[in-house]
């Protein structure tokens, strides 16, 4: 089963909500990791989780590992362009090593869709 990772800044997590939700067959065949809260969300919409730590707090930084550890297969990381993220560089850390390790990354909710009809069968 490959693993995906789900990632929302706290100005998109009702977004990432009402993406899984779309898109719930789909998920379902994935082994799902997120970052802490925004795993928490994903619960509530019925989706097993893996939570790491919040992003501020190194959940960023753990999904890097996985990166690293080649344990994850995607990502999707709904971002907000427009907030202030005081852990930007574990941000920037992360999509750094999706694009070293060539793992597919979406980071809004129409490369997301793309991502997730060129995954499933």
């Amino acid at each position: 089963m490959k693993t995906i990772a789900l990632i929302a800044h706290d100005g998109k997590k009702t977004n990432m909500v009402a993406f899984v939700k779309d898109h719930l067959d789909a998920i379902r065949k994935f082994r799902v990791v997120a970052t802490g809260t925004t795993g928490q969300y994903i619960e509530q919409a019925g989706i097993p989780v893996t939570k790491m730590e919040t992003g501020p707090r190194g959940g960023d930084a753990q999904i890097a590992a996985m990166i690293v550890k080649k344990e994850i297969d995607a990502i999707i990381f709904l971002r907000d362009p427009l907030g202030i993220h005081p852990h930007e560089p574990d941000i920037f850390m992360l999509l750094r090593l999706a694009d070293v390790h060539n793992i597919p990354l979406a980071t809004n909710e129409s490369s997301a869709r793309i991502l997730i009809r060129g995954l499933t069968p």
